[in-house]
């Protein structure tokens, strides 16, 4: 399998390559040459199977002879060694919890798949890789805690300061070692605009960088395993399977359209955002035009320009009529967050993070419409890492989960910067 750029479509590279540099000297994402649906008998036993096995059937198509079978499936399964249980909402909705992982995060299965390959990669070179990476919130923690002491590995993580949560903050400021943790005076959209600006600054060929935001492959399509987990649950319903996705840089419904193209039978995809609604206005008057960013509750969604709306326009032939028949979008204020929060709880005593909360509204108003589908909304983080948040809104205090009171502890250790230079400085030191 090769990769090429959005930018430019006559250069190829391997999986390796595209992994380990992340974005393409043009500036461009990286995007499979070829997808390929999976045989019928794939989905037809899908039953069967662990999750270790319905990812590497996923994956091994795109990861191609790059890694040997063998090495592959002890990533796959070194990857995936917690749940993520299905959980009945209501009659007609379920919440995927993705945050059973070590970050209590959905991010864990792609960082720690990434670092894996990473790893493999990088067994017998001598010159050290930095992972340049920007996070809105679990990002960061995810790769920290992914790539930490692996051999040969630097990561280099951008955060808006004071727009994480403290768990979050903690959760990537506090192991030292190879993860330097630089706090921005700024928001997500600019940390993510240096973390561009980083890959095409000649003045920085020395280092050798790549990144683990859902620009780089290796992050982004092992989110689409959640898709066939979830879809080996509710097959047995035998009705249409709609999926709503909390979104912020639309890298994990970006990887469930990548899991429909290989044949996987999701009906609908729903686009849950906040105030930072590019896309859901986009889809509602055909203007794509990027805003301020606003810091909200949900913070890792507050992003707004994704980076992966491209691939999705790749994945969809720039068809904008298929588009917005396959993707629906909603976006939400703060307030109605809160009175979601709220709802959830008092109807169906369901707590859920301020993320995922907007997934299940989003996906409850478009099931009103179309009744017979049975839905799923992500639940992308534990709802611990909103603690006020939950605090304020539900009036309950949530117990600290094991290993996250002695987290709170730990002293956080960042370098403070304001402007691109800064970034640059650290690299070149690093």
């Amino acid at each position: 399998m090769q990769y090429y750029s959005l930018n430019n479509k006559s250069q190829r590279v391997t999986f390796e390559q595209a992994l380990v540099e992340g974005l393409a000297p043009d500036g461009g994402l990286y995007f499979p040459e070829s997808i390929t649906p999976l045989p019928p008998a794939f989905f037809e036993q899908i039953e069967q199977q662990s999750y270790p096995e319905m990812a590497f059937q996923a994956i091994r198509p795109f990861v191609g002879d790059a890694i040997p079978e063998q090495e592959l499936r002890q990533i796959l399964e070194a990857t995936l060694n917690f749940e993520f249980p299905l959980v009945p909402v209501s009659d007609h909705i379920n919440a995927l919890e993705l945050f059973h992982g070590p970050t209590l995060a959905f991010k864990d299965v792609g960082a720690r798949f990434m670092s894996r390959c990473l790893g493999y990669f990088n067994r017998n070179k001598t010159q050290e890789v930095t992972v340049l990476v920007a996070t809105s919130g679990d990002t960061g923690s995810a790769v920290a805690h992914g790539f930490y002491n692996v051999p040969g590995v630097k990561v280099v993580i951008l955060y808006p300061s004071g727009k994480v949560s403290d768990i979050q903050e903690k959760q990537l400021t506090t192991l030292g070692g190879n993860i330097t943790a630089l706090e921005v005076d700024g928001v997500f959209d600019d940390c993510q605009a240096w973390v561009k600006k980083a890959f095409n600054d000649e003045s920085l060929r020395a280092v050798s960088l790549t990144s683990a935001n859902s620009i780089n492959i290796a992050r982004w399509m092992p989110q689409m395993f959640y898709y066939f987990f979830l879809y080996k649950e509710l097959k047995k319903q035998h009705k249409p399977i709609v999926v709503s996705c909390p979104s912020g840089n639309f890298g994990n419904v970006c990887a469930g359209v990548l899991a429909q193209r290989l044949g996987l039978p999701i009906q609908q995809f729903i686009a849950a955002q906040n105030a930072n609604n590019t896309v859901d206005r986009y889809i509602k008057t055909g203007k794509y035009e990027p805003l301020p960013t606003i810091p909200t509750l949900s913070n890792a969604m507050d992003v707004s320009n994704p980076s992966n709306w491209v691939r999705i326009l790749e994945l969809y032939g720039h068809d904008d009529a298929l588009l917005r028949k396959n993707l629906s979008t909603y976006s939400f204020t703060d307030i109605e967050n809160i009175e979601i929060l709220q709802k959830l709880y008092a109807q169906y005593g369901y707590i859920a993070d301020p993320h995922g909360a907007l997934g299940f509204e989003a996906l409850n108003l478009y099931l009103k419409d179309h009744p017979g589908s049975i839905g799923v909304f992500l639940e992308t983080a534990h709802p611990i890492k909103f603690m006020d948040t939950i605090k304020n809104a539900l009036n309950i205090t949530l117990p600290l989960p094991t290993g996250i009171e002695s987290l709170m502890r730990q002293e956080k250790k960042s370098i403070q910067i304001s402007d691109y230079d800064g970034l640059k400085a650290v690299l070149l030191s690093e």
